[in-house]
C-alpha cells in the first residue's frame, strides 16, 4: 500500500468521547532523517492498544511520542498534531512534565530506583504534590499491579532486591501511582520469563478497567492476547537507502489477525516476514 495515503482505519467509527489520544497524520524526524510517515491512529478509552511490526517501521519512536519523551532528544520533531482529550500535546503553551504526568511510561527493561519498595512507589507522588495518605496510596498501587502480597511485608527491602518479573510489576506500581490516565508500555516483557510475562499481561487486563494502555510488543501472540486493538506498522526504504515507517492497518485485533484488510498485514501475521 502507499505509505503516504490513510489506511482503512477502525479510528473512523470511534465516537470523539471514546478517543482519548488522536493522532492525525503525524510524521516524526530525527534531523532530516523521517522516521515515521503520516500516521493517523485514534485511541479508544479503556482499551489495550498493541502496536506491532518488524524492527525500524517506528513503534517506538510513535509511543514515544505520546508523551513528548522524543523531546529529550535533540533535533526530535513532530509534524501533524496529537491530541489528547482534545488538547494539542504539541502546543508551546503545554507543560511536557504534566504531560508525563498524565500519560505514565513503562520501559523494555525494569528501572526500579535504588530505594526501599515502598519509596519506589511513594517517590513520584510525592514529588508530584500527593498531599493524601502515602500508606493508602502505596498499598492502592502495589495491589494494583499485583504485587501487594508479595512485597508487603518487606516494604523497606531494596527494589532491586526483587525478581525481574516482580522489578517490571513495582515499576507499573510506581507509574499508576501518579494516577495517569494512559500507561504506555514498551515490550515490557521483552526481558522476563514466561510466567512473569503472563502475570503482567493478566495485569494488564484489570489495568485497563481503569486506565487506557498502549503497548509496543514485538510478540504477535502477546500482543493477541492482550490487545483489544492492534495497529501494524511496516517500513519502505527511500531512494538514499534509508527507512521509514508507516501505519498500514489498524483495526479489532481479532480482525488484524484474523481477516486483515492488507496482504502486508497478512504476510506479517503469518509469519512470511519480520
Amino acid at each position: 500500500m502507499n505509505p503516504s495515503t490513510r489506511p482503512n482505519s477502525a479510528s473512523d467509527t470511534l465516537e470523539n468521547n471514546d478517543i482519548v489520544i488522536r493522532t492525525e497524520n503525524v510524521s516524526i524526524f530525527y534531523g532530516a532523517f523521517q522516521a515515521v510517515r503520516n500516521v493517523f491512529l485514534d485511541v479508544p478509552k479503556n482499551n489495550v492498544v498493541a502496536l506491532i511490526g518488524p524492527s525500524g517501521c517506528g513503534k517506538s519512536t510513535l509511543l514515544r511520542c505520546y508523551n513528548r519523551l522524543n523531546d529529550l532528544i535533540p533535533g526530535a520533531r513532530v509534524e501533524g498534531k496529537i491530541a489528547y482529550q482534545g488538547v494539542d500535546l504539541y502546543d508551546p503553551k503545554i507543560d511536557p512534565v504534566e504531560v508525563r504526568r498524565r500519560i505514565g511510561m513503562v520501559f523494555q527493561k525494569a528501572n526500579p530506583f535504588p530505594k526501599s519498595i515502598y519509596e519506589n512507589v511513594a517517590f513520584g507522588a510525592r514529588i508530584n504534590g500527593f498531599k493524601g495518605n502515602m500508606d493508602e496510596l502505596v498499598e492502592r498501587s502495589l495491589r494494583g499491579s499485583a504485587l501487594w502480597d508479595e512485597v508487603k511485608d518487606k516494604l523497606k527491602e531494596s527494589g532491586l532486591s526483587l525478581s525481574g518479573g516482580q522489578q517490571q510489576r513495582l515499576c507499573i506500581a510506581r507509574t499508576i501511582a501518579i494516577e495517569p490516565e494512559v500507561i504506555l508500555m514498551d515490550e515490557p516483557c521483552s526481558a522476563l520469563d514466561p510466567i512473569s510475562t503472563l502475570r503482567v499481561e493478566d495485569l494488564m487486563h484489570e489495568l485497563k478497567k481503569q486506565f487506557t494502555i498502549i503497548i509496543v510488543t514485538h510478540n504477535m501472540q502477546q500482543a493477541s492476547r492482550v490487545a483489544d486493538m492492534t495497529a501494524f506498522f511496516n517500513a519502505e526504504a527511500t531512494e538514499g537507502g534509508s527507512r521509514f515507517g508507516y501505519l498500514v492497518e489498524y483495526d479489532k485485533t481479532y480482525n488484524i489477525f484474523n481477516a486483515p484488510k492488507q496482504q502486508a498485514t497478512q504476510d506479517y501475521v503469518s509469519g512470511r516476514f519480520g
